[in-house]
């Protein structure tokens, strides 16, 4: 089972444009309002595929209320964290004429209270849980030592903890021993200081990671692929080059594929191949997380991979 932390959750507003242009009007042909957020995409790959997951997060609010039906109406297991902050929401303009456009709002401010809570809730519900990820950004008001909190209770209680965030954030992830850590190269580039754009800085960027002493790490670099790096081994992979129509929530797809082959026991270079496949697929629809059983298998069967 996997539990999907979500600190910074959102409604997710998808608005279908024939083309998009700044300045111009625009009258959308399809909206699509989904319970949004990394790690409820994470969860949304991890049930297309089989598994079990819990979503967890703090939400308030009428958006919240709206976050917690939506979820519930997917079929997405969670248990909220309420505060005063209204649950922000996130529109994403995905036209005919280039990748969609994410507009993310900042959200709300939470407490240190509301923080102490959410530890205390995550607590209750982590005995079944091996699996673990931390994903997105940080509500405001909150700070690194939050976080620090959170993951520290995590590790302590000897789970496998994921974390997909940046900035600041992936900063103080980085100093953790044992952690792992699934970030795209951009995110990687700026909390190296270095710039993470293609296989040989990844390589570069991984091998520094596991000195370091992480668990495992793994950079997505879009259509070039992803690799994999953990004291096993190291992999690279790639899927087939496909049509794209909205690369949102990809990302959050990738880690959904990576941790429900490792909660299925999968090895590492097959939980590789079904991450890029994941991810892939995702690319292919206008929903983060968004994708079928069959466009999975399909593009599994043509990703390929190897040592490195």
């Amino acid at each position: 089972m996997i539990l999907c932390i979500t600190p910074n959750p959102a409604l997710d507003r998808t608005l279908i444009v024939p083309n998009l242009a700044l300045g111009n009007v625009h009258r959308a042909q399809q909206l699509i309002v989904a319970a949004g957020g990394k790690g409820l995409n994470v969860a949304r790959a991890a049930q297309t595929l089989g598994r079990k997951s819990l979503c967890m997060g703090f939400a308030g609010g009428h958006s919240g209320h709206l976050l917690a039906d939506l979820a519930q109406s997917e079929g997405l297991n969670s248990s909220w964290t309420w505060t005063d902050s209204e649950t922000r929401t996130c529109t994403i303009l995905v036209s005919q004429n280039g990748d969609a456009t994410e507009i993310d709002e900042p959200g709300l401010p939470i407490s240190d209270a509301d923080w102490a809570r959410l530890r205390g809730e995550v607590q209750k519900q982590l005995s079944p849980f091996a699996l673990i990820c931390v994903s997105g950004s940080l509500p405001p008001n909150s700070s690194v030592d939050d976080l620090h909190e959170l993951l520290r209770m995590l590790m302590d209680a000897g789970k496998q903890v994921w974390v997909d965030t940046s900035g600041t954030s992936l900063d103080a992830v980085l100093t953790y021993p044992g952690i792992c850590i699934k970030v795209n190269g951009n995110e990687m580039s700026k909390s190296l200081g270095f710039e993470v754009k293609d296989i040989p800085s990844a390589q570069r960027a991984l091998t520094l990671l596991i000195e370091r002493g992480l668990s495992a790490c793994a950079i997505t670099l879009g259509a070039a692929g992803a690799l994999l790096a953990t004291k096993a081994g190291r992999w690279y992979a790639q899927g087939p080059q496909v049509r794209a129509i909205s690369s949102v929530g990809s990302g959050d797809s990738f880690l959904g594929g990576l941790l429900s082959a490792r909660d299925a026991d999968k090895d590492w270079p097959e939980a590789l191949l079904d991450a890029v496949a994941a991810g892939t697929a995702n690319t292919l629809s206008a929903g983060g997380g968004q994708f079928t059983v069959q466009e999975f298998r399909r593009i599994r069967e043509q990703a390929r991979i190897q040592t490195w």
